[in-house]
């Protein structure tokens, strides 16, 4: 069995700063033996689901985090002399509601929070602590600032706050020892710390790459991130080639003198139980008119629809209308067509434009009834199929374009009706 896990690691998506990518890490995880990995990127969450089906590809638990970055005060305070820096937290999602803590977290350090970088403050993480284990973090960690600036009494007060915040068993100093000079001593500091305040000690080794090798790639990383030249003597860079993927006998050997730095590494891996679920779709549900189910309302527009795009006396137009709507029937999606459809209503209603159709989706006789698109797909021989196949269980999946200059009116139209809890805005790389 092994007896060290990593729970601070960073990837790809740490981006310009992981050389690591999440295939190669977890698949070095497993190579050690490791029977867990652990996610933290830098303030994102953008790998989450990819390193979720990765790790379980290569039968290792994967646990879903972030190092996140805490503000000094408020999250909403930018003052270019006091605000200029943030302190590293590493957070673990213990179960879901862990999870949507800290997805909420994220979310905030962005929407509300950024400055340099997105943050956190103390607010949020005291009302998003549930389901949480939290890590003190590198040098850059509140606690190691106060020590390593001098600030002992400060440093004893941000890890008293920490723990009664997180839990006396979800807060936890984290040492790491990639060769730095500050290194040893605060080690020694937060050992001390950790018996002066009860507080458990978890050994880590912020993890930017997969192994020694590829020290070099980050270094490249970094100079692209800052706009340095590599021959730049004083451009931004890690002092050791020790912050890759080091293998249990390693971290033993750091840390002998602390085993149980070591197995509490393992131990936080096994209260980590967050899954996903991709087994079945989860839908929004749309409230269709009094008295009328979703697939009825979505019928009777349809067929209004048809009469106004003057289809409604053609025989194959309405075979077609009806095999289309049988299938979103069968595979349950009534409901989705009706949210689309009243985005697209509500732009139109407002003098908003709205692209023609792009993609699969102008293959559907539905979505041209609905208006959603503007494409005929009988006239052009398009086939649904392409869009929605019942042999294939899949999500539609519908592009809209709105005029850019008002595509935030329908956002929060959307925002409104739904909840903000229930709407999201998904980047793609």
């Amino acid at each position: 069995m092994s007896t060290f896990v990593h729970l601070h690691v960073h990837s790809e998506y740490s981006l310009l700063d992981g050389a690591g990518r999440i295939t190669e890490l977890v698949r070095a995880a497993r190579e050690l033996g490791m029977p867990a990995l652990a996610l933290t990127d830098h303030g994102v969450m953008y790998g989450a689901v990819e390193f979720y089906k990765a790790a379980r590809q290569e039968g290792i638990k994967p646990i879903i985090g972030c190092e996140v970055y805490v503000a000094p005060r408020s999250r909403y305070d930018h003052d270019p002399h006091r605000d200029n820096y943030q302190y590293h937290l590493v957070l673990l999602a213990a179960d879901a509601e862990g999870y949507r803590n800290l997805t909420a977290l994220v979310s905030a350090a962005w929407l509300e929070g950024f400055y340099y970088k997105p943050r956190v403050d103390r607010e949020l993480l005291a009302r998003h602590s549930r389901g949480l284990i939290a890590l003190s973090g590198c040098l850059a960690g509140e606690v190691a600032t106060h020590y390593l600036q001098g600030r002992e009494e400060k440093a004893l007060a941000a890890a008293s706050w920490y723990r009664e915040v997180f839990g006396r068993e979800n807060y936890f100093l984290e040492l790491q020892d990639q060769g730095l000079p500050e290194q040893p001593r605060l080690n020694r500091q937060l050992i001390g710390l950790a018996q002066e305040l009860d507080i458990p000690l978890v050994a880590s080794n912020d993890v930017h790459y997969v192994s020694r090798e590829q020290a070099r790639i980050h270094d490249i990383l970094l100079c692209i991130q800052t706009g340095k030249n590599i021959n730049d003597p004083n451009r931004l860079r890690f002092p050791t080639t020790e912050f890759y993927l080091r293998s249990p006998a390693e971290m033993a050997a750091l840390f002998a003198e602390v085993p149980e730095a070591l197995k509490n590494t393992v131990a936080i891996a096994e209260r980590c139980n967050f899954d996903f679920s991709f087994d079945h779709l989860h839908l929004p549900a749309y409230k269709a008119p009094a008295g009328e189910e979703p697939a009825a309302f979505l019928r009777r527009l349809c067929y209004e629809g048809l009469r106004k795009r003057g289809l409604d006396n053609d025989a194959s137009a309405r075979e077609r209308l009806g095999y289309e709507l049988g299938i979103i029937e069968q595979m349950g999606y009534p409901g989705y067509f009706l949210i689309v459809w009243d985005m697209v209503n509500f732009a139109r209603s407002r003098g908003i434009p709205v692209g023609p159709g792009r993609g699969s989706a102008a293959g559907s006789l539905v979505a041209y009834c609905l208006e959603i698109t503007s494409i005929n797909p009988l006239r052009y021989n398009l086939l649904f199929e392409r869009f929605l196949n019942p042999e294939r269980v899949s999500m539609p999946d519908i592009d809209i374009d709105f005029c850019y200059e008002r595509r935030e009116e329908v956002i929060n139209y959307v925002l409104e009706k739904y909840g903000r809890e229930h709407v999201a805005q998904i980047v793609t790389f």
